[in-house]
């Protein structure tokens, strides 16, 4: 139930939810992390189902990599007529997404590399890849690659560490919730912009 729930939100960030997959990610590094230590976190019944790190980690990648290749091929396949699309219009202005054209024809492999670690970037930058006709073989490699890189590392993280992460959560948990809500409120101000362009576009 975990993993389908990994998958699920993992499309949904992909396609607009204003949630970043930093959250689910996090989530589940917790989560394996609480399944490794039934000594702190016992389960609620015997032979409770507990999330393993090996395989949340397998399929969080899997989800991540589908999701950045699913944008990328509606991007090559509608090209620019998605732009026009309602419900695209909501979620980008045609202003970023040449932008992030410029960036991917400037800086080619490297931009492609780049969008997977950039909250915000990520899904103009994967649209724009496809709307580009980069080479799919290309952009499966290079973002496969930073998948790779990125995702399974936080999770094995958060499952490791999880315990020194909690301790210093409980001494700073205002700092950090702070943080946090400071990093959201602009994230969802940028993508509440970025719908308002898109819309007088």
């Amino acid at each position: 139930m975990v993993y389908l729930g990994v998958v699920f939100m993992m499309l949904a960030s992909a396609l607009g939810f204003p949630m970043p997959e930093e959250v689910t990610l996090v989530s589940v590094g917790f989560l394996a992390f609480m399944g490794s230590r039934p000594d702190l976190f016992p389960p609620p019944f015997p032979g409770a189902p507990v999330v393993n790190v090996h395989e949340a980690a397998f399929i969080s990648f899997l989800a991540v990599f589908g999701s950045d290749f699913l944008i990328y091929f509606v991007g090559r396949k509608w090209g620019r007529k998605i732009l026009y699309h309602p419900r695209a219009r909501k979620l980008i202005s045609e202003a970023n997404i040449l932008r992030v054209e410029n960036w991917t024809k400037k800086y080619g492999n490297f931009a492609v590399f780049v969008f997977r670690f950039t909250p915000g970037v990520r899904f103009p930058g994967h649209l724009a890849t496809g709307m580009l006709k980069f080479s799919a073989w290309k952009f499966g490699m290079i973002d496969g690659l930073a998948a790779l890189v990125s995702v399974p590392t936080q999770i094995y993280l958060l499952a490791h560490y999880g315990k020194e992460i909690l301790v210093y959560f409980s001494r700073f948990k205002m700092i950090v919730l702070a943080i946090a809500a400071v990093v959201l409120i602009i994230f969802l101000f940028r993508k509440y912009q970025n719908r308002d362009r898109g819309q007088t576009a």
